[in-house]
Order: structure tokens, then C-alpha cells, then sequence
């Protein structure tokens, strides 16, 4: 099994390289650094690549991987290595390699321009999560965990739907397998409406319907799992915002977080829907988004 990590070079950050450690060290899989570093242009047609450029792009590749590699050695009992290759575009290489290496894992960082400790969603980061056909996770920028920590907890963004509870018998194994605990989030929003008071009751006895309705499912999940041998928790996360709800959540050192993709999108792979993407803004824990 091979987490693999989208590197840029003369970053601060490391927190990709982080945050894949640990969850190799949490399953047993091997890291593999890839730094994707521009492939040069033909001049004419049947002429050689320009000699200069392709040097330059050689040392960055060189400088990048060994550069990976020397921040891979902090975590010494994790398998790892450092690798780069040339290409047009840097999520479409990405993806290439990860096919090619059958990686089951995408990790990337936050980049280094968002607030630290939260999530950011780079252009190329943004590619991939539209492209990839195997889970991607996404680290807060600054993230680093504790020396020799694992994954603890997973938290799932539960929908009652279909694909959701797929997603929710595949992400129970993974817990059972690595020894995490499993708990079911569901977002419940609360409307704010300048209203008369008769409204606002009336508003009130939607809102104490529709958390009857999350109990009720999270319910039904967490009997399902326990039918399976699997214990699990769920919580509401409320609020009249994204960013309250998920505030009102506590989450702590070894949680990551699950959220699938797009019900809507019709092909197999990561797509992110509207709900999705507020937990991923709102998020400080590492998120993996699942096709």
C-alpha cells in the first residue's frame, strides 16, 4: 500500500509529508514524495528539447526530491521515498503516478498563503479533487502531529443516502482495521429569519423535526454497525452557519475527518458538492475526500 504525496519545492510547509507518516504509520503503508517539475517544449518539429532547460528542470527535480526526502528521514520508522518527474501540469502528473503506482491514497498540503491551522484549497488541489478516482486528503496548513501518532479517530460527514452508507461500511472496516475510533457527523443548520414570533415557532418545529429525523438516522447507522461487531458514536454539529456548526464540534489531536463526494456527479471519482465543500473550508483536522 503507497500514500502518495504531492511535494512543491522551497515550501515551509511540510504538513502533506505529516500528515501521510502518520497515517502510514496508523496502516502500515509506505510514502512516496513526488515533486512534478515543468517538462520543456519542442522547438520544431523533430528537434531536441531545449538542453538548458531540461538541465534546469533536472537540479529542481533533484533538489526537490532530496529536499523530501531529508524532511521524510524525521519520521524513521515510516518507509519512505522521494521521487520527481517532469510533466505539462502538476495534478495531471500527480494522477498519473498515482495510477501507475496503484496508490490508494492522494495527500496534499494547504499551501502557504491560508490561515494556519485550517484548510485551503489550491488550484492544483482543486484539479485533483475534480480528477482523482482514489481518495484525496487534504492537511491544515502548519499541520504536525505528534512524534509516533496514528489516527485515533475517524469522524464521517453522514448523509442518509445510499452512498453514504456505503461509504460508511467501507470506513467502519478501515476503523477496525487500524484500531480508530468511529464516530457519524451530521450538520443540522439552523435558518435565522427576521420573522414574527408566530413564524419563528413555527420555524422552531422544523427545526426539532428535522433533529429528530439526523437522530433518528444516526440511530439506525450506529445499531447497523454494532450488528457488524463495530462500535460507533455520532454527534449533531448545530448551528445558523457552516462555520458555527462546525465550531460547535470538538475534534482533537489523531481526528480526521471523511467526507464523500457529489451525489450528484456522474462520474467515479472526487467531486465535491456544496456541502462538502463548506465542511472541507470550515474543517481544522485533516480531511480525506472519498470518490
Amino acid at each position: 500500500m503507497t500514500y502518495l504525496v504531492g511535494y512543491s519545492p522551497h515550501k515551509e510547509d511540510s504538513c502533506a509529508l505529516a500528515l501521510a507518516c502518520q497515517f502510514a504509520r496508523s496502516e502500515s503503508a509506505a510514502v512516496l514524495a513526488v515533486t512534478v517539475v515543468p517538462r520543456g517544449w519542442e522547438t520544431v518539429a523533430g528537434s531536441a528539447t531545449d538542453g538548458d532547460f531540461e538541465q534546469w528542470a533536472a537540479e529542481e527535480g533533484e533538489a526537490s526530491a532530496a529536499e523530501a526526502a531529508g524532511r521524510l528521514a524525521a519520521y524513521p520508522d515510516v518507509t519512505s521515498s522521494a521521487v520527481w518527474v517532469t510533466g505539462r501540469s502538476v495534478p495531471a502528473a500527480i494522477l498519473d503516478q498515482a495510477a501507475t503506482l496503484e496508490a490508494s491514497l492522494i495527500v496534499v498540503g494547504s499551501g502557504i498563503d491560508g490561515p494556519e491551522g485550517r484548510l485551503t484549497v489550491t488550484s492544483k488541489t482543486d484539479r485533483l479533487l475534480h480528477s482523482s478516482q482514489v481518495p484525496v486528503a487534504i492537511a491544515p496548513r502548519g499541520y504536525q502531529p505528534a512524534d509516533g501518532s496514528k489516527v485515533t479517530r475517524v469522524t464521517l460527514a453522514f448523509r442518509d443516502d445510499d452512498a453514504t452508507w456505503k461509504l460508511l461500511d467501507d470506513v467502519a472496516e478501515i476503523c477496525a482495521r487500524i484500531g480508530a475510533e468511529l464516530r457519524l457527523l451530521t450538520v443540522a443548520l439552523k435558518q435565522r429569519l427576521m420573522v414574527s414570533s408566530g413564524v419563528r415557532r413555527n420555524e422552531e418545529l422544523v427545526y426539532a423535526n428535522l433533529l429528530d429525523q439526523v437522530a433518528a438516522a444516526q440511530s439506525e447507522a450506529v445499531q447497523h454497525l454494532a450488528g457488524k461487531g463495530v462500535s460507533a458514536t455520532a454527534v449533531v454539529a448545530r448551528g445558523s452557519s457552516w462555520p458555527e456548526a462546525l465550531a460547535s464540534v470538538e475534534f482533537s489531536d489523531g481526528d480526521v475527518l471523511v467526507v464523500g463526494s457529489s451525489r450528484t456527479h456522474p462520474l467515479a471519482n472526487v467531486f465535491l458538492g456544496s456541502s462538502a465543500a463548506k465542511i472541507l473550508r470550515n474543517s481544522t483536522v485533516p480531511v480525506i475526500v472519498v470518490p
